[in-house]
């Protein structure tokens, strides 16, 4: 996969998602996440991009750091409360190496993360603001095969080993492949166990990377964009086809209606 400039998608991806939400009526309901109205679609955008400037432009390393910032409130000009939102994340992100140690949820605890992480959160509700304006544009195809290999190893896979314990289902594995990159993906659904930190106990179905040797008992196909705005729920440009074991398949969708991690 080519190395891909996450500050610039994240600039192209934030600018166009501002000037499509700008001009929908706000209160219009999102198709892709129908509790919301357009106005609430930019106010969260807004609220990410605000929280994740400052723990970069800290930097914050610790939880604590983070759960003792104040959130927000939403403004009444939700397009000027965006712009300084995204110039400020955008700067934070700019002004340190991506291995400059930064708070995450994830296992990786570096301002890198977060780089990647804030370009495909732009580039998701991007496709949410252009459903909503029912104005859409093309994905950058590297950016989405990009976002497809973060949905299946850090958004729905990852399961944290430190407190918990992933056992995989041999019978489970599924092969993803972008028809337009080339590129493809074996995943492997298994059920994950244990309590967190904070006391909460966990079991449910999960994925994790294939391990090696495993067959794949079905296949997902189709564009990088589609299989990016399939695994996020969102409606894709074109088909996504899945085939093989209806087990395997059910299981899967078992995992994405729990939603992402």
């Amino acid at each position: 996969m080519p190395t891909l400039d996450y500050l610039g998608a994240l600039a192209a991806d934030s600018d166009r998602f501002a000037e499509v939400i700008a001009r929908t009526p706000q209160d219009r309901r999102v198709p892709s996440c129908p509790d919301w109205a357009a106005a609430d679609l930019w106010f969260h955008l807004a609220e990410v991009q605000w929280f994740w400037a400052r723990i970069v432009g800290g930097p914050l390393t610790e939880t604590a750091e983070v759960e003792a910032l104040p959130e927000p409130e939403r403004p009444a000009d939700l397009g000027a409360f965006f712009a300084k939102a995204t110039t400020a994340l955008r700067e934070a992100l700019a002004a340190v190496p991506p291995e400059t140690p930064a708070w995450t949820w994830a296992e990786e605890q570096t301002a890198g993360f977060s780089r990647r992480r804030q370009a495909h959160e732009a580039l998701i509700h991007r496709v949410d603001a252009e459903l909503t304006a029912a104005d859409r544009t093309p994905l950058d195809a590297a950016l989405a095969a990009d976002g497809v290999a973060e949905v299946l190893t850090v958004m729905y896979g990852d399961p944290p080993r430190d407190w918990g314990e992933f056992r995989p289902d041999p019978a489970r594995v599924i092969e993803v492949v972008s028809t337009d990159t080339g590129d493809r993906w074996r995943t492997q659904v298994g059920r994950f166990t244990g309590t967190s930190r904070s006391g909460k106990e966990h079991d449910l179905l999960t994925l994790d990377v294939a391990e090696p040797g495993t067959e794949p008992s079905a296949v997902i196909s189709g564009t990088a964009a589609d299989l990016d705005c399939w695994f996020w729920r969102r409606t894709p440009y074109g088909a996504v086809i899945t085939e093989g074991d209806p087990a395997t398949l059910d299981a899967l969708a078992v995992v994405m209606r729990a939603g992402i991690n």
